[in-house]
């Protein structure tokens, strides 16, 4: 199982500690966390998921390094392109905050009906607004159990 966490690069405390036990959970319940690879919220959660023993992916639009908490490193060079990639991965999608960036995400992953669950993020049609990082990974690994 597959579960993407998406959000901005550089984001408030709040969202950082949103995004961290959103990995640490994912991580509980086996889940593989993949993410953009970068700093703010893609760090925090794959921090949290490292903490938990999990497995991390990050999915780089270039060729750097990425965050220090990844398992798996994708340089895939594809820019923005990489989103597709990202969200076309998951059984199912948490969003933490995010701007632009994380918008496009969600579009693509709705449009692939992908189930998107979001913790103060973007308040749009066909997503799932959460109260807190704990419901949202209990919705997103539900969904993405019963995802082909």
């Amino acid at each position: 199982m597959q579960i993407a966490v998406i959000g901005a690069a550089e984001c408030t405390g709040g969202e950082a500690e949103a995004a961290e036990m959103a990995g640490y959970l994912l991580a509980g319940n086996h889940a593989v966390l993949l993410s953009g690879g970068r700093g703010g919220v893609m760090e925090a959660s794959c921090r949290g998921a490292r903490e938990a023993g999990g497995i991390t992916v990050g999915i780089l639009p270039g060729r750097e390094e990425g965050n220090p908490h990844l398992d798996v490193v994708i340089k895939s060079g594809l820019g923005i392109a990489r989103n597709a990639v990202l969200v076309s991965s998951a059984g199912a999608v948490i969003a933490i905050g995010g701007g632009h960036g994380t918008l496009s995400e969600i579009g693509m992953a709705l449009k692939l009906n992908i189930p998107v669950f979001t913790v103060d993020s973007w308040d749009i049609k066909g997503v799932f607004p959460c109260a807190t990082p704990e419901e949202a990974v209990l919705m997103a690994v539900r969904a993405a159990r019963l995802s082909p």
